[in-house]
């Protein structure tokens, strides 16, 4: 494939997992990937800041999705439901990525590197789906409760529906880790 050849950041995407998967993200250098890819070192940094950054790329665009979903939920729906319905909207894209999804989630658990960054990302989610609240008109503390309670409620449903080989229809799964959670809140 040519240097050329369109679809740069998603050829950079797939050679890095390729790789990772290959020889684990310690073993991988971005010259590598960009060479697999067919692509300079340069493209590499027009389309990413660093070798984590290429498995988290979709995180900017996922969180704005949230931050609107949330900021255009009717104002009568509570503040938990409106940030899981959110983020479970933003969920239905999950679909494209399920293939991918299983090994992006192994490679993350074999790398305190890559662990840390997944943390960051999710703590950046959390914070913007808190503020969204809070331009809703709910208290700052109870936002971020509510953001952290919803974002868990994300993550479990995320795991879940990996654990499942990405077949359950994600929606439902964030609904039933909601109900687990107000469950378990509340017996």
């Amino acid at each position: 494939m040519g240097r050329w050849d369109p679809d740069a950041a998603g050829r950079l995407q797939r050679s890095a997992m390729a790789l990772y998967s290959a020889r684990g993200y310690e073993g991988v250098t971005v010259a590598e990937i960009a060479a697999d890819a067919g692509l300079t070192k340069r493209t590499f940094f027009r389309h990413f800041p660093d070798k984590r950054e290429v498995l988290f790329a979709g995180a900017p665009a996922m969180q704005a999705g949230v931050v609107a979903a949330v900021a255009g939920a009717d104002a009568d729906v509570p503040p938990i439901d409106a940030a899981v319905g959110a983020l479970a909207a933003s969920g239905e894209q999950l679909g494209r990525y399920g293939p991918y999804a299983r090994g992006r989630r192994a490679l993350i658990a074999s790398s305190a590197d890559l662990q840390e960054r997944e943390l960051i990302k999710t703590a950046a989610l959390t914070a913007a789906v808190a503020d969204a609240l809070a331009e809703r008109g709910v208290d700052a503390g109870r936002a971020r409760l509510t953001a952290q309670a919803a974002v868990a409620v994300f993550t479990t449903a995320y795991d879940r529906w990996v654990d499942d080989d990405c077949a359950a229809d994600f929606p439902a799964l964030v609904q039933e880790s909601l109900d687990d959670l107000r469950r378990a809140v509340c017996p």
